[in-house]
């Protein structure tokens, strides 16, 4: 019983470009998705999906690292990992309603890889104040740093060190 219950919720991280750009529609087209992403102001459909695997994937190619698609029993819940900001690696998770309990598992998994790896020395979070429960996040040891301004959204940030 104890291996069906860890195969069924087995994380994967895999490319954004193996998921069904109808996948990525339907996830962020979910108002409860948009809720808590400010910079979420155009309609998704398959040119948008296009664009953003081809911008997630020239970050693969450019930094050696970048946002993967999350699987959990071999289905798509969502996206997410580090793009670098100037000097910092940014984490991100996005991820379907239908699987918001699993954030703290798949963000644990994350960080993980990258305390492995010494490219990054810390983490950085970037939140919209509409997020309340951020007790996860410090429960991970992750530190309030304050509010920061991107691309006209308000943020708070987040810092975790991975060394």
């Amino acid at each position: 019983m104890q291996m069906e219950t860890q195969l069924k919720y087995a994380i994967i991280f895999t490319r954004l470009s193996k998921i069904e750009p109808t996948e990525i529609i339907d996830h962020m087209s979910d108002p409860r998705v948009a809720e808590h992403m400010p910079l979420l102001t155009f309609k998704w459909d398959e040119v948008a999906v296009a664009k953003f695997v081809a911008t997630k994937e020239e970050r693969w190619s450019r930094d050696g690292l970048g946002h993967w698609a999350i699987q959990s029993n071999n289905k798509y819940v969502g996206w997410g990992g580090f793009q670098k900001e100037g000097d910092e690696w940014d984490f991100g998770l996005v991820l379907r309603p239908d699987a918001f309990g699993l954030g703290t598992r798949i963000s644990k998994k994350a960080i993980e890889f990258a305390v492995a790896d010494e490219r990054i020395p810390f983490v950085t979070f970037l939140l919209p104040p509409s997020r309340k429960n951020l007790g996860a996040l410090e429960r991970l040891g992750a530190r309030r740093i304050g509010e920061i301004e991107y691309d006209g959204a308000t943020f708070l940030k987040y810092r975790l060190e991975t060394e």
